[in-house]
């Protein structure tokens, strides 16, 4: 749509002449010439096909074209200035990210000192949430999901990585096995109740004993940890913990067809700040992936291999 208006910098000097009723005013409050308000407003008055001024004795007194123009002019100059300050505080508020709980507590926030140093300008909140994603009830404004877990009509989903998984145990409880993880008790978790399922039938292995059941992800991990038994782990989730000893992963990794997803109610593209956070979290993922030093992890990176360049599409 066009728009048949005057230039805004004609249009601030006019406001400025006609409030002080002074070119000599206006000028010293725009830092102008008296010369370049008179130019202004006498452009403006040609554009416009009206004299907006009558100009007497070295005065200036507004016309009756000039005094209806010079309160519209007023409206508009504070209406656009209102949704400048507003869009000022959307740029400066805040990213409210939802997050599933286990890979917030094993993966985000351990992270996030590396966000601020790369992104200082952003500050994110954290969420803890999982499941569907409803962003005006829930008030967020990124979600970060597997894809397996569904999202509403109209949000946008950018793929982050595959997710990958396999067993993970204490070194210590591997060893006393022989290194044979099959006669390890398996840890399951409600949250994920098909995982040990899934990943035995993709091998061909068979069930073992069950040691329990976590109501969360993170609480089978923190048991595995403990020596407790074997769980099954997101390649993410266990990254930390690999590096630092504390488990192992006998069998390495393998994608179980999802992906961990960013979703976001308004596109990527031409959102710099959500634009940010979306490639962080792949070089992140992608980095993780890459730099671990066990043996097993050589299948995993090829297998759970992810270009930068994922689809970004809009759930119709």
């Amino acid at each position: 749509m066009s728009y048949r208006i005057p230039a805004l910098n004609a249009v601030r000097v006019f406001e400025a002449a006609a409030r002080h009723g002074s070119f000599v005013k206006a000028a010293a409050e725009l830092c102008v010439t008296h010369g370049a308000v008179s130019r202004q407003v006498r452009q403006l008055e040609e554009g416009l096909g009206v004299a907006l001024f009558e100009r007497r004795n070295r005065a200036v007194f507004l016309t009756a074209a000039g005094e209806s123009f010079r309160h519209s002019c007023a409206e508009a100059l504070r209406v656009l200035e209102q949704g400048a300050a507003r869009a000022r505080r959307q740029a400066d508020a805040p990213l409210r990210l939802s997050c599933e709980p286990t890979i917030m507590m094993r993966w985000l926030i351990p992270r996030l000192p590396a966000f601020q140093a790369d992104h200082p300008d952003i500050e994110l909140l954290l969420s803890a949430a999982g499941g569907k994603v409803d962003f005006s009830s829930q008030r967020i404004d990124l979600a970060l999901r597997r894809d397996d877990s569904g999202w509403g009509l109209g949000d946008h989903a950018a793929e982050v990585a595959r997710e990958c998984v396999g067993p993970v145990c204490a070194p210590a409880r591997l060893s006393a096995a022989g290194g044979d993880w099959r006669g390890l008790p398996l840890l399951h978790a409600d949250s994920r109740p098909e995982a040990w399922s899934r990943w035995l039938a993709a091998q061909g292995e068979s069930a073992s004993a069950e040691a329990g059941r976590f109501e969360h992800f993170y609480l089978s991990l923190q048991a595995a940890e403990a020596g407790l038994g074997l769980a099954i782990a997101s390649v993410y989730m266990a990254a930390d913990a690999l590096a630092l000893g504390q488990l192992t992963a006998p069998e390495g990794f393998r994608a179980d067809g999802s992906s961990y997803v960013l979703l976001s109610p308004r596109p990527f593209d031409g959102d710099a700040r959500r634009q940010a956070v979306l490639e962080w979290l792949r070089r992140q993922m992608a980095r993780d992936l890459a730099s671990q030093p066990e043996a097993g992890w050589a299948a995993a990176r090829s297998d759970c291999k992810h270009s930068n360049n994922s689809r970004s599409s809009k759930r119709t």
